[in-house]
This record gives structure tokens, C-alpha cells and sequence, in this order.
């Protein structure tokens, strides 16, 4: 008797052998064993589910281990699929497709570039329009000498200048024309080896060096008397040979008109600019003569860069602003500066922060280089008629307790003011407009002036500055210029004042106020 409650299995076990005619060839196949689990006959739990787990009606189906892999159609039926007519004009529909999308969009492109405003040409650089140029006239003062130039340098490459004026470095004694030996440094100065180790160093961080061959530096006239130009020219021509034959990148002479008078002039000129790797500059100094005069120098002496004193010589805003008309279209022949002509510091006519802040911005702006002496990027104050003694180490903050308020106030503000004009260097080198761009003229006045410098399609910039003692409303307005516009509100981009006008603030272009010494840069953009 079967019990019902019980499970019950019925296997069949089957074993087939087929044999063949011949006895020696057998094939054996495998045992093939059929497991039925019977469901109805399993007994039920209460959630009609059988003692196993399985619910009744279920069946249970062993699924071979090996599997059958789909490998794909071979070569042979590939290539006779291939063929079919469905997939010959398949592949030609999608040839066609791909061929009218690279047409399309390389058409595309054509009416983009035709279309898109034509760029404005980049005018002829050479590496002295390129940045500032900074002088170190006193090489003792500056830093012990060439050695102590050369371990300068990391810190004056990051004023991020282009060039170094050194000098003059010769042996001479004052008024003496025959004591004068220009390829010769003087001992105490240091040595040509301490000179090649500066252009070296200088090279490698992307600057130049100017050699300052000024003959009577120590004298009362630079050429000695009118009847010595000859010969002394001759001396200077021979010792610029010399030096740039040593790598020097450029020569630097004092009272230029003197120069420029004599019949040998054409014979520095030839040693300036004969053959050599890289472009050499000829770099001319001059006082005391107008705006026309120094666009003169320039147009036909063959000097590639004439520095003027007429920010010094003119104090009015008016009177500078003619020099900037006069001279604008020439601002790659042309430096400024204010004390640089004379060697001396930009705080000896810019007696407080503020006013060396507002020169600093006015030189960096203007259509020309821009020249500085050693200290000014810190406004070093001159003491008397001797050359102040460099500062270094200002950004490190002294001991508690070691500095008085005075000094440590001193300290600060010196720091301010290098990072000012480490952020006008900055904007110099890499905004076009201020690099190579035109200039206009917008509003002067006897202690104010503002201008505007664009290029294409850059960002424009205003400058706008007031040295006088009183505050100062400025309405800066075109004149009739065709293709440029001024906006109604521009961006203050730097301001020596953030009280006054904040950085990132706008302004309107029709009345803007600015205080006793003060100055801004404004920016707005090229809008087509």
C-alpha cells in the first residue's frame, strides 16, 4: 500500500546500446536518467506549497551545462549577403548621407569666416614694446654691484619687465675726454665676467639688457664739449661693437640731439643695427624739447626709441595731453617717463602713495614704453642728491615688537605699492588695447586728462587721473572719431581709491568725479 503523504519517485533508468554489423566498432551512449518529481503526490503545506519548497504544479528542468555559443556568420556567407541588392543600395544611401553632412558643415564653416568680422592686423613688435623697460643707474645702490644684480633678478623678473638699463658702468673721469675707456667696467662696479653672468641670467627669464654708454655720466656735459663729439663718437661706436658682440641687446646715450648732429652719427647706427642675431636697440635720452621736436628725432635719426622728459616738463593736463597727440602715432619709437630721463626716482615729483600710484598707472596706459628707475615699483624716496639705497625684503613682516608703527606703516604701504604696479605690468603685457592699441583723447584739464586706448575687437580701457589738490568731475566724451563709440557706463577696473570708486563697480561716462590725486582704470567691452 502506497502511502500518500510520502514522496514518491519514479525513476527510469534506460540504457541503449547500439551495436553494429562488425563487433569491434561499438557506440556507447551516456546513461540518460529521467528524474519525474511527481507534485500531486508530494505532501502539501498550509500555503499550497509542497515538503520541498515547490509550489504544486511547478515543474523542475535540469538545463544542460554546455551551452550552444553563436559564432556569427562566416566569411563565405558574408560576402555572398554582401552582394544582395538590399544591402548594395543600403551602403550607398549611407555613402551619400556622410558626403552631403561633410559638405553641409564645411560650407558651414566658409560662411562663418566670410562672414565673421575681419581681424585687424598686429602691428610690427620689437621687444622693447613689449613691456617696460627698468633702469639701474646706480648699481652700488641698487644691490652691491653686477653681483648683486644678478641675485636680484628672480625678483625683478617678477615686476614682469622687458628689459634692464644698466649703467653707466666705464671707467672715466669727469670732464676728461682723455681718460674715457668704454670697454672697460669700472672695479668697483664689478667686472665684464659679472656682467656676461646678468645678461645670462637675464636671457634665460626673457630679458634684455641695455648698456648705458653715456661717455661723461660723471661730467657736466655727456659729450664733453662740442669739439670732442667726434672723436668721443668714434670711441662709443667702437665700444658698442664690443659689447654687443658680447650679447648686449642694446646701448643707451644721454643728450641724443648732440649725437645726432655730428657727420660720424651714421657710423653708430651702422655698428647698431649691422649684423646681428637679434634685433639691437639704440635707445636715446633728451631734455628740454617739445613734443615736435622729440616726433622729429624720431622720424629721422634712425634711433629706435627716444625717452623725453615732457611728463616733467609739463604740468598741465592740457599741455600732456598735446604731447600724447603728438606723439601717439609714434608710440613704438617712443618712451616716457617721469624722473627716468634724468635717472632719478618717480617719487621726487610724486611726493605722496597716492600720486606715485596715479604716474604708475599713467605710464602703463599710455600709447609708448614705459621707463622706470630702480625703487619705483615700491615708491623709494630720494633723499637729497645721492641715490637712495635699495629696500629688499618688504613682503617679510618683522618680529613682534621689532619695528615701530611708523615703520611697519612704511613697510605696508611700500608693499601696496608693488602689488599696484605688479598688476599694471600685468595688464600691459597681455591686454592688446594697452600693449600696441590707438589712442583718443577725452577730457584734459590744468591738473586732470583722461584718454581712451582700443585695438579691434579687445577689451577697451579709459584712463582717467587727477594730481591736483581738489576734487575733480571729468565728462569724458569723444570728439567726432568715425567707427568708435564710447558706452554710457564702463567697468572700474583699478582705482587708487576703492573708497572713492570701488574695483568692479560701473560708472557713468558723462560725469565722472574723482578726488585730490586720484586715478582709475576703466574697461568696457568691444560690442561690434
Amino acid at each position: 500500500m502506497i502511502d500518500k503523504c510520502s514522496k514518491y519517485k519514479v525513476q527510469y533508468l534506460t540504457e541503449i546500446r547500439f551495436f553494429t554489423m562488425n563487433k569491434d566498432t561499438e557506440i556507447d551512449m551516456k546513461e540518460v536518467e529521467l528524474n519525474v518529481l511527481d507534485p500531486e503526490k508530494e505532501p502539501m503545506t498550509g500555503d499550497g506549497q509542497t515538503a520541498g519548497g515547490e509550489k504544486n504544479g511547478s515543474v523542475k528542468l535540469k538545463v544542460p551545462e554546455d551551452e550552444v555559443t553563436f559564432t556569427g556568420l562566416s566569411k563565405e556567407e558574408l560576402m555572398k549577403v554582401a552582394g544582395t541588392p538590399g544591402w548594395v543600395r543600403t551602403r550607398w544611401v549611407l555613402l551619400v548621407l556622410f558626403w552631403l553632412g561633410w559638405v553641409g558643415m564645411l560650407a558651414g564653416a566658409i560662411v562663418i569666416i566670410v562672414q565673421a568680422p575681419r581681424c585687424k592686423p598686429i602691428p610690427e613688435m620689437n621687444w622693447w614694446n613689449e613691456g617696460s623697460l627698468y633702469q639701474i643707474s646706480d648699481l652700488d645702490a641698487f644691490s652691491d654691484g653686477l653681483g648683486g644684480v644678478e641675485a636680484k633678478l628672480d625678483e625683478i623678473n617678477k615686476l614682469k619687465v622687458k628689459g634692464l638699463v644698466l649703467g653707466p658702468l666705464h671707467n672715466v673721469q669727469a670732464n676728461q675726454p682723455d681718460t674715457l675707456y668704454l670697454k672697460e667696467i669700472n672695479p668697483t662696479r664689478g667686472n665684464e665676467k659679472a656682467l656676461v653672468a646678468v645678461m645670462e641670467k637675464a636671457h634665460k627669464k626673457g630679458m634684455s639688457v641695455v648698456l648705458d654708454l653715456t661717455p661723461n655720466y660723471l661730467g657736466a656735459a655727456p659729450w664733453f664739449s662740442t669739439e670732442d663729439v667726434g672723436d668721443v663718437l668714434e670711441k662709443v661706436k667702437v665700444a658698442a661693437e664690443y659689447w654687443l658682440n658680447l650679447d648686449v641687446d642694446g646701448i643707451k646715450l644721454s643728450a641724443l640731439t648732440v649725437a645726432t648732429n655730428s657727420v660720424d652719427w651714421s657710423m653708430l647706427l651702422a655698428a647698431v643695427h649691422g649684423n646681428h642675431t637679434n634685433k639691437k636697440l639704440l635707445m636715446g635720452v633728451v631734455e628740454d624739447i617739445s613734443a615736435a621736436e622729440v616726433s622729429q628725432l624720431a622720424n629721422t635719426t634712425g634711433v629706435d626709441l627716444v625717452l623725453s622728459d615732457l611728463l616733467s616738463s609739463k604740468s598741465g593736463g592740457v599741455e600732456r595731453i598735446q604731447a600724447m597727440d603728438t606723439l601717439h602715432s609714434q608710440q613704438r619709437s617712443v618712451a616716457w617717463g617721469l624722473g627716468a630721463a634724468q635717472k632719478s626716482q618717480l617719487s621726487k615729483l610724486a611726493m605722496t602713495p597716492g600720486l606715485i600710484r596715479l604716474y604708475q598707472l599713467l605710464l602703463f596706459t599710455m600709447p609708448g614704453t614705459p621707463v622706470f628707475t630702480y625703487g619705483d615699483e615700491i615708491g623709494l624716496q630720494a633723499v637729497g642728491s645721492e641715490s637712495p639705497k635699495m629696500v629688499w625684503d618688504i613682503e617679510k613682516e618683522p618680529a613682534e615688537g621689532a619695528a615701530n608703527e611708523t615703520a611697519e606703516a612704511e613697510r605696508k604701504e611700500r608693499v601696496a605699492v608693488k602689488k599696484w604696479f605688479k598688476s599694471l605690468s600685468d595688464l600691459r603685457v597681455k591686454e592688446r588695447s594697452l600693449l600696441y592699441g590707438d589712442y583718443y583723447p577725452l577730457f584734459s584739464s590744468a591738473s586732470s586728462l583722461s584718454f581712451l586706448r582700443l585695438w579691434d575687437q579687445s577689451d577697451r580701457y579709459i584712463t582717467a587721473v587727477n594730481w591736483g589738490v581738489a576734487p575733480e568731475t571729468l565728462a569724458l566724451k569723444l570728439a567726432h572719431t568715425e567707427g568708435v563709440e564710447l558706452p554710457e557706463k564702463a567697468t572700474v577696473r583699478l582705482s587708487t581709491d576703492t573708497e572713492l570708486l570701488e574695483v568692479d563697480s560701473t560708472v557713468s561716462l558723462d560725469q565722472i568725479t574723482l578726488g585730490p590725486g586720484q586715478g582709475v582704470l576703466l574697461q568696457f567691452p568691444y560690442t561690434g
